[in-house]
């Protein structure tokens, strides 16, 4: 573990240009760049709250804001984890020829999202504005659940990449998981319709209790319980440990299948 920040240290300014250059691919040949960023979200909310509100008779309160904040984790979970997912064997040719801290390569596509991720913010805050939604203190607590998604986000973006040098066929396995942990989300229905038999297999969803910790902060201005803290911090630790055990047991093979 210590090798891994040691690197980090040693390496910054490597890690930080392989970020800038993920940020810059993602949006290369885009006109409208980052922009889309912030676009996206927004008008996916538009689409859902129109479906859910008008079609579904939707009663849920603030829809719009309750739609983008489970849509802007669930986003970065997809988008980072699946960036992680490819992010050895794209750089399959850099890794034969020169010494990089592999982990490098998953980690800034994770913080790479995390910056694009961070930039929708302010359409987020923009909606709550226009919704009536009040902007309180309380609302800068969402660095708890953003810290703990990023650790999350992180581990399992090291496991998957590391799984997908040895068995390619994961990176279609993985989106059929994605759209089960989308409707495992509660981004467009209330968790409380979720049956209670149910209810203890959806929490075993890695990002739910991320989404009501922020919905928490920024919709209901309230401070979740100890209990709700110490849960994720014990997800953080699975899905971390997890992530960076079997990378590092397994990064010494990846030339020979790349």
């Amino acid at each position: 573990m210590d090798i891994y920040f040691k690197n980090l240290y040693k390496y910054k300014d490597l890690f930080f240009e392989l970020v800038r250059k993920d940020i810059k691919l993602k949006y290369k040949n885009s006109i409208l760049g980052v922009l889309w960023s912030m676009l996206n979200p927004l008008l996916m909310m538009v689409v859902l709250s129109l479906v859910f509100m008008e079609f579904f008779k939707n009663n849920i309160p603030n829809f719009p804001v309750y739609v983008l904040i489970g849509r802007l984790v669930y986003q970065y979970f997809s988008e980072a984890t699946n960036f992680a997912m490819d992010s050895i064997n794209v750089n399959s040719q850099l890794i034969r020829k020169v010494y990089v801290p592999k982990y490098f390569f998953p980690l800034s596509r994770v913080v790479s999202s995390l910056i694009t991720t961070i930039l929708t913010l302010v359409p987020l805050a923009l909606t709550m504005v226009i919704t009536g939604l009040p902007l309180r203190w309380i609302n800068l607590m969402i660095v708890f659940p953003l810290f703990y998604l990023l650790v999350i986000v992180a581990g399992v973006g090291l496991l998957l990449s590391a799984i997908t040098v040895f068995f390619n066929d994961m990176k279609h396995m993985y989106s059929i998981f994605l759209l089960l942990l989308m409707y495992m989300t509660p981004i467009f229905y209330p968790a409380s319709i979720i049956p209670e038999k149910y209810l203890t297999l959806i929490k075993l969803n890695p990002i739910f209790p991320i989404v009501e910790m922020f919905r928490d902060f920024l919709m209901y201005n309230t401070m979740p319980d100890i209990s709700a803290h110490l849960y994720l911090i014990m997800n953080m630790v699975i899905y971390g440990g997890i992530g960076l055990l079997v990378f590092y047991k397994t990064q010494d093979r990846f030339v020979y299948h790349l």
